[in-house]
């Protein structure tokens, strides 16, 4: 699933190019209503059809699309949508399910494998964003924060950075990066992660994600950025997905395991189990 990273890519990518354009059409595969949580096609049409983008933001995994009516097209990509901007004489997207078309003979096409994307029109975006955490990346977000999200958690601290509503924008590959260059574990309860170790990973969430815009995000599989590109940071990741591959920093075997329902890597020598005294520091 595109993460904070990807997202913003692709923000960046496609706010000069629809910022100020209006919407002349709009077209959704009738085989697609479940991107619009089977809301009546020619409703999202009336809503969109006339309306110029003003704005083209971005909160947690979330892009928001501004209306000059005030109203926001809230785009969430879920496992394998794309937000693709193209000519309005190029071919059809492989497994394209709709598209808006623009007034400068440009679209904005979705391309969505397992359907699994929506579209949502929101009178205030506070709907969607009052549900959210701050993001690490924030410089508002204070070690002070991440520690009180953490403190007293028996749940693992995997499972809690991945909560959307303590912090939002990490993923499964940030989530173990950061884990890995922090060195803790990632089925320490989050409660049991020492002040120091806190700082540590307080810092590598930011540091990973922050990497990851600047490589324009993971292309391990389905994701590419606003014009179909793929991005690099998937070369550079140092445990996700390298289970059976020797550590970058002591070369002792990645390893693979659940946590939280979710895949999870991690080097057993640099992430060592945590015991019980950490918790008054390391």
């Amino acid at each position: 699933m595109p993460e904070l990273p990807e997202v913003e890519t692709i923000r960046r990518d496609l706010e000069p190019l629809v910022v100020g354009r209006r919407v002349v059409a709009v077209e959704v595969d009738a085989g697609t209503i479940q991107l619009l949580a089977a809301a009546p096609v020619e409703v999202l049409r009336a809503n969109l059809v006339g309306r110029t983008f003003t704005s083209m933001g971005r909160r947690g995994k979330y892009i928001l699309l501004g209306l000059d009516d005030g109203r926001t097209l809230v785009v969430h990509l879920r496992m394998t949508g794309r937000l693709l901007w193209r000519d309005s004489s190029a071919p059809p997207e492989t497994y394209e399910r709709a598209k808006m078309v623009l007034d400068d003979g440009h679209d904005l096409r979705w391309s969505d494998l397992r359907k699994f994307g929506t579209w949502r029109m929101v009178d205030n975006v506070s709907e969607i964003t009052s549900k959210l955490g701050p993001e690490p990346i924030d410089a508002a977000f204070t070690l002070a924060q991440f520690r009180g999200a953490l403190a007293g958690r028996a749940a693992p601290v995997k499972a809690v950075l991945l909560d959307q509503r303590r912090m939002s924008g990490l993923g499964n590959i940030y989530v173990d990066e950061a884990l890995f260059e922090a060195g803790v574990r990632p089925d320490t309860p989050a409660g049991l992660v020492s002040p120091a170790a806190a700082k540590r990973l307080w810092a590598a969430a930011r540091a990973v994600l922050e990497r990851g815009i600047q490589n324009r995000g993971a292309s391990f599989k389905d994701y590419v950025d606003g014009q179909g590109n793929p991005g690099q940071h998937h070369m550079y990741v140092q445990v996700f997905r390298r289970e059976g591959k020797p550590c970058y920093v002591c070369g002792s075997t990645i390893e693979k395991t659940v946590v939280g329902g979710r895949g999870t890597h991690y080097c057993p020598k640099c992430q060592p189990k945590a015991r019980r005294r950490a918790a008054r520091g390391d």
